[in-house]
C-alpha cells in the first residue's frame, strides 16, 4: 500500500478517536489507536505508518516506547 495514502487514513482515524488538546491539536493516546478495532484491520503495521507520519512531520509524540504515548497531528 501507498505509505502516503496511510499516512492520510492515520490522520483520519486520529481525528476520529482523537480529541483537542490544550494547544488546539486533536491527540489520541497509542493505545487507543492499537485497541481499535477499524484501525487493526486498516494498519498491517500502525507503528511504521507512525513513525513515517512523524518523518514526514504530519505527527508528534514524544519518545520511542509507544504504548505510552500521545500522538498528535500537526
Amino acid at each position: 500500500m501507498n505509505v502516503e495514502h496511510e499516512i492520510n487514513l492515520l490522520v483520519e482515524e486520529i481525528r476520529r478517536l482523537g480529541s483537542k488538546n490544550a494547544d488546539g491539536q486533536v491527540s489520541v493516546k497509542f493505545g487507543v489507536l492499537f485497541a481499535d478495532e477499524k484501525c487493526a484491520n486498516l494498519f498491517e503495521a500502525l507503528v511504521g505508518t507512525l513513525k513515517a507520519a512523524k518523518r514526514r512531520k504530519i505527527v508528534s509524540y514524544q519518545g520511542e516506547l509507544l504504548l505510552q504515548v500521545t500522538c498528535n497531528i500537526l
